[in-house]
């Protein structure tokens, strides 16, 4: 899975996204439910991204159903990666809505997200509108985004690495701050003895899924500014 089952989380349905109690709204904050942020941008990414269709959706909870992050991947005719869309919200205030566009790689369900994140900031009266707004102009900027994470993706391919080079990443990845302690364990394992046999040849393109492999235990937060350091780092 591409998403976050870190301590007290859990993978969630559409369905279930809707059981969670929603705040009561105030003069001040109106709050966003986690499914019908999900169905907006459903229908939005549908109308507009000509040419592809929902492959997968899929969420995550945390806090008790407060925090939801998810990813809608839509499929094209690239056969490797589909054009991913990955979005958070919260219902205790502690982060806000945000939007990020990217890829997921079919073969290991990982997230490679490019660009940045489109943030909405206020829980106002015309939240509804906002959201509108932005999730059609970052959806609008969607396809530039994918085509960038497959043009990232092949040149990482024919950039070689040895064992003692990909430790030295996973040094400056930590210094960073991209990578935690507790993830660099799993980058190591899964560049040494790869899940995937994809991810067997000895490049760039194979450690950047290792990594991302291990930042499947971000919390829901930090998941998509983390994808986007990790791309930024492997290709700046």
């Amino acid at each position: 899975m591409s998403l976050t089952v870190h301590a007290g989380g859990k993978f969630a349905t559409r369905d279930e996204l809707s059981f969670i109690p929603v705040p009561v709204e105030t003069e001040s904050y109106t709050p966003v439910p986690h499914n019908h942020l999900a169905e907006t941008l459903t229908t939005i990414g549908r109308d507009i991204l000509k040419g592809y269709s929902l492959e997968s959706e899929q969420y995550a909870l945390a806090r008790e159903g407060n925090q939801m992050f998810g990813v809608l991947t839509f499929r094209g005719e690239h056969p490797e990666m589909g054009l991913s869309i990955g979005f958070r919200n919260s219902y205790d205030k502690s982060m806000a809505i945000g939007i990020a566009i990217g890829a997921k790689v079919f073969v290991c369900d990982n997230l490679a997200l490019a660009g940045d994140v489109t943030v909405l900031r206020k829980h106002t009266g015309n939240v509804w509108a906002t959201l509108e707004d932005v999730a059609i102009s970052t959806l609008y900027r969607s396809q530039k985004n994918f085509q960038k994470v497959v043009e990232d993706s092949e040149l990482l391919k024919n950039m070689k690495i040895s064992d003692t080079g990909a430790f030295q990443f996973m040094g400056l990845l930590y210094g960073k701050g991209v990578l935690t302690p507790r993830q660099l364990p799993v980058v190591k394992r899964e560049w040494l003895k790869p899940s995937h046999e994809d991810f067997r040849p000895r490049n760039l393109w194979s450690f950047y899924n290792a990594c991302t492999e291990a930042m499947k235990s971000a919390p829901p937060v930090l998941v998509m500014e983390k994808h986007i350091m990790l791309h930024e780092a492997m290709t700046g």
